[in-house]
Parts: C-alpha cells; structure tokens; sequence
C-alpha cells in the first residue's frame, strides 16, 4: 500500500521514519528548512533514552510538488493547521483513499468527514513523544509508539484497515484497529490534554509530574475531569485513566515536556483551544463540572 504522511513532525515525521525503515512505501509532506534537509541529508531519529541515533533516505516532497495518489493518507499535522490540508486531501486522493487523521484534538476524524464526504475518513491517536529538533533532525523521548485508529460506524468497515494495522506493526508500531475508536480517542486524550495544560500551568518537565506535588496533583485531577466527560458522552472509560496515563508519564525522559508547551514558550501557534478551552466548553455541553480545567483556562487565557 502506498502511504502519504502528511506534516514530519514529532507524530508524522516518527511515523514515516519506522515504517520507511520497514521498507513501507512511504512519503512525507514536509515544508522550509526540514524538507529540504530531509531531501538532501535524509531523515535523522535520535533516542532521547539510549543516546543513538540513525539517518534514513525518505521521499519527501510539499504539498504543491506531490503529484501521486495515495492508498492512505495519515494526518499528523497540529489541530489549527487541519483546515489547510483538507483543499490538498481532496486534490490527491482516489475513491478508495482512506484517511486518518492521528491530531491531539478529540473529535478531528468526524469534523474531517463532513469536509471530505467522498472519502473514508476514520478516527485515530498516536501515542508518542518527540519533536524537531533541528531541521531533518527528530529527537523522540519515550519508547511509546503507538497508533489506535478506527471507524466510528461500524457499517464502514473496510478489509484494508487490517492490511494497514499489519503494515505499522511490522514497522515496529503498535498498531491498533479499534473496536471502539470514540472511546479510545477520549483515552488518548485524557493523557494529552491534562499534561500540556497542567505543564503550562506549572511550567513543568516530565520530572515535576514523576514525583509527587502539586503538578502531580493537578494532572490527576484534569484526568478525573476528561473521566467524568466519557460518562456523560455514553462512552465511559473501563480502566482507571489515572494509573495508565501515570505509567505512560514514568516512561519519559525527565526533561520531556509536551509540544504545546514548546510552541507557547516559542510564541508560535498552538492547540491550547482544542486540549484546554474546548474542554471547558465540553463541561459546559454536558453538565459536567470541570473545575481544574477553569482553574487552568483561567490562568492561560491571562498569558
């Protein structure tokens, strides 16, 4: 199967990098400095945990210069930059294009379908920590690497979405096809959003969240909030999000922060509106009280 990746950052550029390296045919939509380094010197992936790191040969192009028609397009790029791909998705795809959309914000993959209703859109997350850490130069600081994706409505269900389940995990992904999507989006994003609103809030590394305080405290808190969330959306979670996403956090390099952290620290863009104020907002549409989330709101919004 022919795979496009599009965005090469810390989700897209560490999805195309394993799957490359499994000798998927893969190709990155990139942009500026990076793709040109990646064009010229390849695609370097250094392991925050082990110090190693390997430079691989993968085609990459920007959205005015890919020509081809992919069998799957991933989306990795970050939740305000969505509305940009679709005009390029629809240029592209065929009929049988499906795509996945892996963003940090809940609720991506039912917003992209509306927009391209020829085409399969499913839902899906990915589990990983990294970033650019120079052009061509990705630094991933945890060994998750994990992509959940599925249909929403069963009745879409397609044989190909195995074909590509296969595809990541021989590529050294945990590739997952869910039964339950809706469900395992909002799991993903009971981890996501507490640690960058609660990182921002504090100004914390992964090592403020691995002992215990009141970071810790916090990130707890905003879980049992997304908690609360899943029930009253009819899709309550079945294992205690705390422990898991505790776990998740005891894997990560000490000085891990989280990419919204980064991009506010940096002045750039970020997706503060999908992991911190929607939220709220959800609280709102649902009836739920999300303290800890208006605590943070609060505070941010006065940045």
């Amino acid at each position: 199967m022919k795979y496009l990746i599009i965005g090469a950052g810390g989700t897209g550029g560490v999805t195309g990098y394993y799957m490359k390296k499994a000798g998927k045919d893969v190709t990155l939509i990139a942009r500026g400095e990076h793709l040109k380094t990646i064009q010229e010197q390849g695609l370097t992936l250094e392991k925050m945990w082990d110090k190693t790191e390997e430079t691989i040969t993968i085609p990459a192009a920007d959205m005015e210069h890919y020509t081809d028609h992919p069998d799957v397009i991933f989306v990795c790029v970050k939740g305000y930059s969505l509305d940009e791909t679709i005009p390029f998705i629809k240029q592209i795809a065929k009929k049988t294009t499906i795509v996945i959309p892996v963003l940090n914000i809940y609720g991506t993959g039912g917003k992209m379908q509306k927009q391209l209703p020829e085409l399969l859109v499913t839902d899906g997350c990915i589990y990983v920590s990294a970033n650019i850490k120079e052009p061509g130069r990705l630094l991933q600081h945890g060994q998750i690497l994990r992509i959940v994706f599925g249909v929403r409505d069963k009745a879409e269900s397609r044989p190909e979405l195995k074909e590509i389940q296969k595809d990541l995990c021989d590529s050294n992904i945990d590739g997952i096809l869910s039964e339950n999507i809706r469900r395992e989006a909002l799991e993903k994003f009971s981890y996501v959003s507490p640690i960058g609103a609660a990182g921002l809030y504090y100004h914390a590394t992964a090592a403020d969240f691995q002992k215990e305080g009141e970071a810790r405290e916090l990130f707890k808190a905003m879980i049992r909030e997304i908690a609360a969330l899943a029930e009253a959306m009819g899709v309550p979670f079945q294992k205690d999000m705390v422990d898991v996403n505790l776990k998740i956090l005891s894997n990560l390099a000490p000085e891990a922060t989280t990419s919204m952290q980064r991009d506010i620290m940096e002045g750039k863009r970020s997706e503060i509106d999908g992991l911190v104020y929607e939220v709220v907002r959800m609280g709102e549409k649902y009836h739920v009280p999300v303290p800890a989330y208006e605590k943070v709101a609060e505070k941010l919004k006065a940045l």
